[in-house]
């Protein structure tokens, strides 16, 4: 099989119309985000393209052949069985859909199954990687004394990035040291800041937003030098600059800071479900990968109380 079809190659109107009205669907009924609604559209429209090369006229004449047929010339074509595993998922959410509305009678992923996948620990960082990564940016100027903060209330809370850029003024209450959160699904939580965060945003509140923001009227707690709202893109470029700064060699990301939050808590004793509810997980499996990464209290924990240990 040839390579992947071209993104601009135009979808039959008929597909164009179901996928608008899918995610049309998952808006309304979900309350998902756009990023994931994009994801899913990009899922379905390259789904869509490769049928038509396959001389498939469109979504509804697809069978459990041709599903499989796609999933296999990806796997063929060196991607991850995990990508090729959330494809899956994403047709399977889009045919029970078209089911459900009575527009097609049967399923054509209903017995496919999905790519074995070993789940992946999560990168983390030690506790002297993050004291080095903390004490990089120069706070003397408002851009470092913002990085500061923002990498302190990540670290202190375990926000996923978008949560983070995502943040209003008044979502934070510095009093009580907690922000109002919104994460998936629209979901609300309260997560406590601490108190060192929670010192250094006051600061950058009132010494470096100000300079950033200037007369420009703006919710956002954390801002851009041209003070706009701060992106995940442009949250991902200050914490690449701050590795260097640091002299930390690890894999680094925006998660890997959360990845660190989760294991260091259980590393000092935190209960699972306690960081479940912090992390904003709705199901505790998901925050269970944890225990594979926090070995150093599991190995504390086994020589204290094993009669062995």
């Amino acid at each position: 099989m040839a390579g992947m079809p071209a993104a601009s190659t135009p979808l039959p109107d008929v597909d164009a119309r179901l996928i608008d009205r899918f995610v049309d669907m998952l808006w309304m009924e979900r309350g998902l985000s756009d990023l994931t609604l994009t994801a899913y559209r990009s899922d379905l429209e390259g789904f869509a393209r490769q049928l038509y090369q396959q001389g498939i006229a469109d979504l509804l004449s697809a069978d459990a052949a041709a599903v499989q047929a796609c999933l296999g010339a990806r796997l063929q074509r060196g991607h991850k069985p995990r990508t090729v595993a959330r494809l899956l998922s994403s047709l399977r959410r889009f045919y029970r859909y078209l089911v459900r509305e009575a527009i097609i009678e049967a399923d054509p992923t209903a017995l496919i199954q999905s790519p074995r996948l070993g789940r992946p620990l999560p990168k983390t960082l030690t506790e002297q990687d993050v004291e080095r990564l903390l004490n990089a940016p120069d706070t003397r100027t408002p851009l470092g004394l913002r990085d500061r903060a923002m990498l302190e209330t990540l670290y202190a809370s375990g926000l996923r990035v978008s949560e983070l850029v995502g943040l209003q003024v008044h979502e934070v209450n510095l009093r009580h040291g907690v922000l109002r959160v919104t994460g998936k699904g629209g979901r609300e939580r309260l997560v406590p800041l601490g108190e060192t965060a929670a010192q250094w945003v006051d600061r950058y509140l009132r010494e470096a937003r100000p300079a950033l923001v200037e007369m420009r009227r703006s919710d956002d707690l954390f801002v851009t030098q041209r003070g706009q709202a701060m992106t995940r893109q442009n949250f991902w470029r200050i914490i690449k600059q701050t590795a260097v700064r640091a002299g930390v060699s690890s894999p680094l990301s925006p998660h890997t800071l959360r990845h660190a939050f989760a294991t260091h808590l259980l590393n000092h004793g935190a209960d699972l479900r306690a960081v479940q509810m912090l992390l904003g997980h709705a199901d505790l499996s998901t925050t269970q990968i944890y225990t594979h990464v926090a070995k150093a209290r599991l190995a504390e924990l086994h020589a204290r109380h094993h009669p062995r240990g």
